[in-house]
């Protein structure tokens, strides 16, 4: 699968290095806003033996339309910034080209334009594509949704020069009903990422927590979001979409498949909420 990928930041660099490590993808091009002039590829930059091109290209001299004729790819990855868009989108929708976009903020006009563009191609976007957030986007809304009385409290942790509150940690809080200022956050030497909700009942208490140990994990997400978006109809997806299918048919330890009927999820529902006010 042959991709292309713009930006080559901290995060850009690791998610090129686990494109171009991986079997089933091709790195083809990375687009970066200030091109490594003395690298010809981001193979030669990470230092990676590899038969991938990954050569860079500079966007300012060479017309989107010219660039793909040369280099088609199946897929574009984007995590440079939401002015990309721009550049590549209308022509990549054109041609069927998959997008994956982690840009972190799109405004509202942006936003509208990926929803515009799915119409013709199979469009993603996740501010933050590492699977175990998502994972944990998923399961903290269930959870809630189990028992709403519980006492939520969302804290976030990241690396001593970051000055605004984790976006991850501000969606987290919204999807519990929480208010942004509820938020603990804690700055520290070069913490990558770490997020955690913590979930209060009556006599007991659940963690889920999520540490981004390197940001190659945004590049397992990238990878994941590559190889499974391709197999979808046309459209507009985010990474909980891909992720739930694997969760629809659950094989018990007994060895039986469990599915969960609407009658059956409403009185586990209240179940749970029995329990979590339940006091001895």
């Amino acid at each position: 699968m042959k991709v292309g990928l713009f930006g080559f930041g901290k995060t850009g660099r690791a998610v090129a290095t686990v494109l171009i490590n991986e079997k089933i993808t091709k790195l083809q091009w990375v687009a970066a806003r200030h091109k490594e002039e003395q690298f010809s590829s981001a193979t030669e930059s990470l230092g990676i033996d590899s038969v991938d091109s990954a050569k860079f290209i500079d966007t300012g001299s060479i017309d989107i339309g010219k660039l793909l004729d040369k280099n088609p790819v199946d897929v574009i990855v984007d995590f440079s910034s939401e002015s990309g868009l721009d550049y590549y989108g209308e022509e990549a929708a054109n041609r069927g080209i998959s997008i994956v976009t982690a840009v972190s903020q799109y405004d509202s006009k942006k936003r509208a334009t990926l929803k515009r563009l799915a119409r013709k191609t199979r469009v993603l976007w996740s501010p933050n594509i590492t699977l175990g957030i998502n994972f944990m986007f998923m399961a903290s809304k269930a959870l809630k949704q189990a028992a709403p009385d519980s006492d939520v409290q969302i804290s976030e942790e990241h690396f001593r020069e970051k000055a605004e509150v984790s976006g991850t940690a501000v969606r987290l809080a919204k999807l519990m009903g929480q208010e942004v200022e509820s938020i603990n956050s804690v700055r520290a030497g070069g913490i990558v990422g770490v997020h955690e909700v913590l979930f209060g009942y009556q006599n007991e208490t659940l963690r889920l927590r999520h540490e981004s140990i390197s940001r190659e994990a945004f590049g397992n997400g990238a990878y994941f979001a590559t190889t499974n978006l391709p197999h979808w109809p046309i459209g507009y997806y985010n990474m909980q979409d891909l992720i739930q299918p694997y969760f629809s048919n659950q094989t018990t330890d007994t060895g039986s498949i469990q599915k969960v009927t609407p009658g059956l999820r409403g009185k586990l529902a209240r179940t749970l909420r029995i329990l979590a006010r339940k006091i001895d």
